[in-house]
């Protein structure tokens, strides 16, 4: 019997690659010092019990704070004058110890357009320097590269090479030296193009100058507050930049945290096999 494929599904069926655009978890990688890290242990061993016909299970305890890790912000992770995007009250939000409005259960699932956008390669270098701050005439020079710029409900990712210092944690904290990342005319940029979603291969997104710290983050207003952008941080846009892809289809489902501020993702580029 002859059935009508939906596009979509034609196009799996044709053969789709899927690329990784997150870091792994594990006990003691890198994390912002705002946040608590991620512990993973087995609290269960093969052996602890077996089962009359043989069989034995593990299982493990996992602790994490909720923007530990490749991570997707909230809505409600960030306020400005005690309000949280659309004007909602914060401190009202926030009774009760999760939030009623803006909740990472309300974070959608993505199945969209991506761009990469990546600045590194724009300047010739690997790696951004340390504390550089990502500019819109950057975001300008890397959509031309790409030959694509992002528009109303597409995903931007912002490539900084920064990844490559992941298994060095001090160099990817970047206490000393600062961490690349977008400026506040780099975030407006996107708000006008209507992105859904931006993210970045750093621990904070946005640029933190040498010594600085995370004392301030304009640009999470900008997008977050002001503009209902979600953002995400701790990106690997490594393998993607290695080929040469730099228009994909995005994939990502965060998990629902009822009354939470982020959640950790597996994002996915799937190109054509």
């Amino acid at each position: 019997m002859t059935r009508t494929q939906d596009p979509l599904l034609e196009a799996v069926i044709g053969g789709v690659r899927l690329i990784e655009l997150g870091q792994p978890f594990f006990t003691g990688m890198p994390c912002s010092p705002n946040h608590p890290g991620f512990r993973m242990t087995l609290i269960r061993r093969h052996g602890d019990m077996e089962r009359p016909d043989g069989g034995s299970a593990a299982n493990e305890i996992i602790v994490t704070g909720g923007h530990v890790g490749t991570h997707i912000d909230a809505l409600s992770h960030v306020s400005h004058c005690g309000e949280l995007h659309g004007g909602v009250d914060a401190a009202e939000a926030q009774k009760g110890g999760v939030f009623s409005t803006h909740g990472a259960e309300n974070l959608p699932g993505l199945l969209r357009r991506g761009v990469l956008l990546d600045v590194a390669a724009v300047h010739g270098v690997p790696t951004l320097p340390g504390g550089y701050g990502v500019t819109a005439d950057d975001l300008e020079a890397a959509a031309e590269l790409a030959g694509a710029e992002p528009g109303p409900g597409d995903v931007a990712l912002i490539r900084t090479g920064w990844a490559r210092n992941f298994d060095d944690t001090p160099a990817y904290l970047g206490k000393q030296t600062g961490v690349p990342g977008a400026t506040v005319d780099a975030g407006q940029w996107l708000a006008a193009r209507q992105v859904v979603a931006t993210g970045a291969d750093t621990t904070a997104y946005e640029q933190i100058p040498a010594a600085a710290g995370h004392a301030v983050l304009p640009v999470h207003r900008v997008l977050l507050v002001e503009s209902g952008i979600f953002i995400m941080e701790h990106l690997n846009l490594e393998e993607i930049a290695a080929s040469g892809i730099r228009e994909f289809t995005f994939l990502l489902a965060p998990l629902r945290i009822t009354g939470g501020t982020g959640s950790p993702i597996r994002p996915l580029a799937a190109v054509s096999a």
